[in-house]
């Protein structure tokens, strides 16, 4: 069988659901790099406060994520038998458990704050200033985690422009109010770093009701009633359960590793915080196009293995695998020859050396983003998506607490390597697991239709 499938409607589909997937990363991505270049202008203690408070925001993200994934992974597949009922019981199972993890996260940075960013560095002018701003950013967890449910849901029906529409509404909002608050225009106080986690919690409220209209007044697909996300079959909770704890205990060991991760980080000084949050910033937007090819990708493989045409399914596997290398190609690629130009002309009040330790960083990541579009696109979203659930989670919990985490101690805290080596270690698993991904895809025993009459 040949690698290129020549179904028209594939490359349609591909591309009518990862081009807003795309635009709505780097809209969202560029109010993270708008809210670094301002945020550093007050110094490397701001920012690196404001990246350490994010740890926890990336935790939650992360166990959002996993069960928003968890969600499409189940979802998908009834949607290829347009089985709204289902979908619509599967939402309100996703959509009860984000909102109590958000519950609990809110409650531990609330009244600890200390404690929790003590976690993640043990500089005390960083602690100092993460405090002022995860005391308030805190509030806008619940915000966060009921629309990151409401968007996955629009998804799962190949609804995915509404998403790129509220990271726009963000964007500007976000921007526009840091503007004001950090720096003290039209009359407000100059509030530095209190006033960039004001400016995020008010955008995460006008986000957050702006989906509830549209998906009210204005979805033709799902029809979602709220009283209908109260009421589930122990039936489908328990098929949630079971194929999607996997997915979310994976998005959750994820999150742990990014925390720890930041931790080793954080235990190397200010300017190395400051740097790890520059390139990551950074990647973030020149990578958009690898995770949208991602999740327009496990939209797919799910919808199909879905509709039970296995042998559709095999074909379009064979040919994502191409789009995915060729994607990871010519980002690292973009990555490694624009690096030096935008930091250097973005971020012109940090140190020379911050600047130096991040362009390393990118150059790392320049390389290590060619494994990630690989690897990680065949594994969530072919590999998982298309029912083996089970799978993901089992290798990273292998790469990440016996390779990567264990590696990068030894570098930091036995070896006292460059952090860049350091960094490196961080990110070797992005290329290793390369080759588990392209034997586990080709064999193809990944494919199970997890729908309930199926079943």
């Amino acid at each position: 069988m040949s690698w290129i499938t020549r179904d028209k409607s594939f490359y349609k589909t591909l591309v009518s659901l990862s081009v807003p997937l795309m635009l709505q990363n780097i809209i969202t991505y560029s109010v993270n790099l708008a809210d670094n270049v301002m945020v550093g202008s007050l110094g490397e203690a701001a920012l690196s406060g404001v990246f350490m408070s994010n740890q926890i925001q990336s935790i939650l993200q992360m166990l959002a994520s996993g069960l928003s994934a968890a969600l499409t992974v189940l979802a998908t597949q009834y949607w290829g038998r347009r089985d709204l009922g289902s979908i619509k019981q599967i939402i309100g199972v996703a959509m009860k458990f984000s909102m109590l993890l958000a519950f609990l996260c809110w409650a531990a940075v609330f009244f600890f704050p200390a404690q929790v960013l003590g976690l993640f560095t043990n500089e005390p002018a960083v602690i100092e200033e993460g405090m002022q701003y995860i005391r308030i950013v805190c509030f806008s967890y619940l915000f966060f985690v009921f629309t990151n449910v409401l968007v996955a849901s629009m998804r799962c029906v190949e609804t995915v422009r509404i998403g790129m529409y509220l990271s726009i509404v963000t964007l500007v909002t976000n921007v526009s109010l840091n503007w004001v608050l950090i720096f003290g225009h039209f009359g407000a106080p100059a509030l530095g770093i209190r006033g960039a986690a004001i400016a995020t919690l008010i955008s995460r409220m006008v986000e957050c009701a702006i989906i509830l209209v549209y998906v009210k007044r204005v979805d033709q697909k799902l029809h979602l009633k709220f009283r209908e996300l109260l009421h589930s079959s122990r039936a489908l909770v328990g098929d949630f359960f079971r194929y999607g704890f996997p997915v979310i205990l994976g998005d959750l060991t994820w999150g742990l590793n990014m925390a720890t991760q930041g931790a080793i980080i954080g235990r190397l000084g200010a300017a190395a915080i400051s740097s790890v949050s520059i390139a990551n910033t950074l990647l973030q937007i020149l990578s958009v196009g690898v995770y949208g090819l991602a999740g327009a990708s496990s939209i797919l493989i799910g919808k199909t293995v879905g509709s039970g045409d296995y042998a559709r399914v095999k074909q379009y596997a064979r040919t994502l695998q191409l789009v995915f290398l060729a994607m990871g190609l010519v980002t690292g690629a973009l990555v490694f020859f624009s690096k030096d130009f935008i930091i250097t002309t973005v971020y012109q009040n940090l140190s020379p050396e911050t600047l130096q330790m991040a362009s390393r960083f990118l150059t790392v990541l320049s390389v290590t983003i060619v494994g990630t579009a690989y690897q990680m696109s065949v594994l969530t979203g072919v590999v998982r998506a298309g029912g083996a659930t089970h799978f993901v989670l089992i290798n990273d919990l292998i790469f990440v607490w016996l390779i990567v985490i264990p590696s990068a101690c030894v570098a930091a805290f036995w070896l006292h390597a460059d952090p860049w080596v350091v960094f490196a270690c961080l990110k070797c698993d992005q290329v290793l697991k390369c080759a588990v991904a392209v034997v586990k895809v080709n064999r193809f025993r990944w494919i199970k239709n997890l729908t309930r009459d199926a079943a």
